[in-house]
């Protein structure tokens, strides 16, 4: 057996090209563009990246993007300052506060302030709950990435034992919370899950990752998942990017999982480019949603 290439950077591809003519149609009826606000602190480089990717991403898809740097020994009062300003603004769809902050802000106080309704991480205790209850707002980006990426390659998930290494807040338990649920507006048959969450105090990491029939790495280690780990046959998703000395690498040892897997993403041009897309049509929500609030 010889794992297939989920490639992510087509059906990234796919679903710009239709949010770009969703939002040209948007445009045409409402007679504004939406728009995405980035808050950049500090010089972090590889946030320096993704935002410049975000950047790109809008421009193709018709969707303006607003940069507002802030200095690395910015305050939280300060971040939150720029945050305040922004949910106040009418032209600003969507917010997005590029992670990690520097130390010395308080990331959570910093994501909590952020209007639920501009919040197009998903990341506001008010999305999380949506989520959580099955009628979500936003859908947090990396998961709905993930998701949307197996529903085009026609890999349901309802009935199957999925199994997540790693229990962040951005990717790991919202990931398990949209699996789980009966409909989370994507069909019953990309939801319906019995869902596995594995950390660092999981007892026999390797047993438990076996009984996968997908098998989702989030943890931030380079080349973790091996061969050995993976049932025969299993879908296995990367979403790790580590920077090592023979360059960018996933949390999935590539070579020693291809043999075993029926279908695995690469690092890059896996997860990354859904994540981006993602956020783009959290924009476009957004837009919407303020305008149906206005109405109101």
């Amino acid at each position: 057996m010889s794992a297939e290439v989920l490639d992510g950077k087509r059906i990234a591809k796919e679903i710009q090209a239709e949010i770009k003519q969703r939002v040209a149609t948007f445009v045409e009826t409402h007679h504004f563009a939406p728009a995405l606000a980035a808050v950049l602190v500090g010089d972090d480089p590889a946030s320096q990246v993704y935002v410049r990717n975000k950047e790109r991403a809008c421009e193709r898809a018709g969707i303006k993007s607003q940069l507002h740097r802030m200095p690395a020994d910015s305050t939280t009062d300060e971040v939150l300052e720029k945050v305040r300003q922004l949910n106040e603004d009418p032209e600003v769809s969507g917010i997005l506060v590029q992670l990690p902050l520097p130390r010395e802000v308080d990331t959570q106080v910093v994501l909590d302030a952020v209007s639920p309704l501009k919040d197009v991480d998903a990341f506001h205790p008010r999305n999380v709950g949506l989520i959580s209850q099955g009628r979500p707002q936003f859908l947090p980006c990396t998961p709905h990435g993930i998701i949307q990426m197996l529903k085009r390659y026609q890999i349901h998930t309802q009935g199957k034992n999925v199994v997540i290494v790693g229990r962040s807040d951005i990717v790991g338990k919202p990931m398990a919370l949209m699996l789980a649920n009966r409909d989370i507006g994507l069909g019953p048959e990309m939801a319906n899950a019995t869902v596995t969450i594995c950390h660092s105090q999981t007892s026999d990491l390797g047993a438990v990752t076996q009984q996968a029939d997908i098998l989702i790495a989030a943890i931030g280690q380079p080349k973790f998942i091996t061969g050995d780990m993976v049932k025969l046959g299993a879908v296995v998703v990367d979403v790790g990017i580590n920077r090592t000395d023979d360059g960018l690498v996933g949390d999935v040892d590539y070579n020693d999982v291809v043999p075993v897997a029926s279908y695995v993403t690469p690092v890059p041009g896996g997860v990354g480019p859904l994540t981006v897309t993602m956020l783009l049509e959290n924009t476009l929500s957004a837009a919407g949603l303020q305008l149906a609030a206005v109405g109101s």
